[in-house]
């Protein structure tokens, strides 16, 4: 009878390691991935909020130019020197900014 006891509680202790591992681990997940891609959305965010004309940006296709007129999630960028080239696009397409002088 004494055997029985002995396994039934060792059982159950190992069912609460098991789950400690997995709060452990999640935890893991949580500050090595989600957190930083939180931080990174809020970043982006914040950074096409704060977005104005005049600004110089690089677009995620590789492009520079410089924003000409924002509307609600549309952008007129300016591309090149010749000042003839402008073009619409997503903010969402834009990955930097560069804040103009005055």
């Amino acid at each position: 009878m004494g055997i029985f006891l002995t396994e039934a509680a060792g059982g159950s202790s190992s069912i609460i390691m098991l789950v400690v591992y997995i709060a452990i681990f999640g935890g893991i997940m949580y500050f090595m991935i989600f957190r930083p891609q939180k931080k990174e959305q809020n970043r982006v965010a914040a950074m096409l909020a704060d977005l104005a004309i005049g600004d110089s940006v690089l677009t995620s296709s590789g492009f520079y130019g410089t924003v000409i007129d924002i509307q609600d999630d549309t952008v007129i960028v300016e591309f090149g020197s010749n000042k003839n080239c402008r073009i619409p696009m997503q903010k969402s397409a834009i990955t930097q900014v560069e804040k103009s002088e005055g």
